[in-house]
């Protein structure tokens, strides 16, 4: 199972906008861009939501059925460890493996002497083509590679084989994550990262690395956009460079777990791409879900009280709603409105202050962080908010069609 140059993932909190996602990939390879799907939901996601994986696989079915869709198009097991991955195996056929939890475990010495004497013969001076300057590498920054990254990438190679003894040689697409570490990596290490996964017999497809800067949930990019660009070009170098020298899967590259809404690195990202000739996987997860409150709030009645609704019982739920995201939220609570005065609101003034539109004077980066993270408010609303979303699917769609073409797929995979 090869994944193709281009990729996303389109995650669907709720399952029920797999058609209006799958219009968009559509609309896109009509227009000559070859973006695959990868629809994807984690295991916290499904744990708070009270769904299985199961649900995402007959979600995409059913989107692709109804659509006639004859690409390609994958199901993701997103961020999974060996303590959940058997929930994911049989839907799935695409695995996120997160080992960030392992990185900087210390590696058992035996395996580090190993690691240690099997690339030392890289310590000097190399030249990476794309990668600006000449890398300095001692037999110290090896061994302290080793140290931070080994274990991470051994476990990696545990749950890589616990997939493989079931699905079988080749009959998924791996991704190694490692984007939820505290520092990013640098082009050193990552070329050390590759050849331990290598070593690991990992047919990784896909990497996610750490980067510069925040990727806050829903929101743009924040941190030195020129840093950013140097670092994703500096590790698609070194993908290039590593799928050669240790004999990787010719079509690995970047994943970009953006948070959504990047746009301010999107045109860096495509520029590189089209510099190398790489492909990327990009995940978008979130945001379709605010695309769903967009379309209730403006359709108004019903529709926009359970919008208002959500954000009411959320703003009593911060702590609980914002703790398990608070490395990736930066939410001012300040530029929070009260329940009551956003409870005043009509339709389109509640659309403008979630809605990612920088442009607008309305647009509260805060209120957005804010709805993004409460999605479990909406589940728990159970029949209420479901048949709002079946009831209101003619105004819901046209938002996540647009909002996934228009703000994602375009800029990032368009020419």
């Amino acid at each position: 199972m090869i994944l193709e140059k281009y990729s996303i993932g389109i995650g669907d909190r709720f399952g029920r906008q797999g058609g209006a996602q799958l219009d968009a990939i559509m609309r896109a390879q009509a227009e000559g861009i070859a973006v695959v799907p990868v629809w994807n939901k984690s295991h916290r996601e499904h744990t708070i939501i009270g769904t299985r994986p199961g649900d995402v696989r007959a979600e995409a079915d059913a989107a692709v059925a109804a659509r006639r869709y004859a690409g390609r198009y994958y199901v993701d097991a997103d961020h999974i460890n060996l303590s959940n991955v058997d929930a994911f195996i049989e839907a799935s056929d695409f695995f996120t493996l997160d080992v960030a939890e392992t990185i900087g475990r210390g590696p058992a010495e035996e395996d580090l002497r190993a690691f240690v004497h099997a690339y030392g013969d890289y310590a000097g001076r190399l030249a990476i083509d794309g990668v600006d300057q000449v890398l300095e590498i001692s037999k110290e920054a090896i061994e302290r590679i080793g140290r931070t990254f080994l274990a991470a990438v051994k476990e990696a190679g545990r749950i890589y084989r616990h997939i493989e003894e079931v699905k079988g040689r080749g009959n998924f697409v791996t991704e190694v994550s490692m984007d939820e570490s505290y520092a990013p990596q640098t082009p050193v290490e990552m070329l050390f990262i590759l050849a331990a996964i290598a070593a690991e017999g990992i047919l990784a497809q896909t990497i996610a690395p750490k980067f510069t800067g925040r990727f806050n949930k829903g929101v743009d990019y924040v941190g030195d956009a020129g840093q950013f660009e140097r670092e994703f070009r500096e590790d698609v170098a070194v993908i290039a460079f590593a799928v050669e020298e240790f004999g990787l899967p010719q079509n690995l590259k970047l994943s970009v777990h953006s948070g959504s809404d990047k746009f301010s690195i999107y045109g860096s990202i495509r520029e590189t791409l089209a510099e190398f000739g790489a492909g990327v996987h990009l995940k978008t997860a979130g945001t379709t879900w605010l695309e769903e409150l967009i379309g209730l709030s403006l359709a108004g009645d019903e529709g926009l009280g359970i919008a208002k609704d959500v954000y009411r019982q959320a703003l009593g739920r911060y702590d609980e709603l914002c703790g398990p995201y608070a490395t990736v939220i930066d939410i001012d609570r300040g530029r929070l409105p009260d329940a009551d005065a956003a409870g005043g609101w009509d339709g389109p003034a509640f659309a403008a202050a979630l809605r990612h539109d920088q442009s607008c004077a309305q647009y509260n980066p805060s209120f957005r962080q804010m709805l993004h993270v409460s999605y479990k408010v909406a589940a728990e609303m159970g029949g209420r908010f479901y048949e709002a979303l079946e009831r209101y699917e003619t105004q819901i769609a046209p938002h996540v069609m647009e909002n996934l073409l228009e703000r994602h797929i375009r800029p990032v995979f368009g020419g």
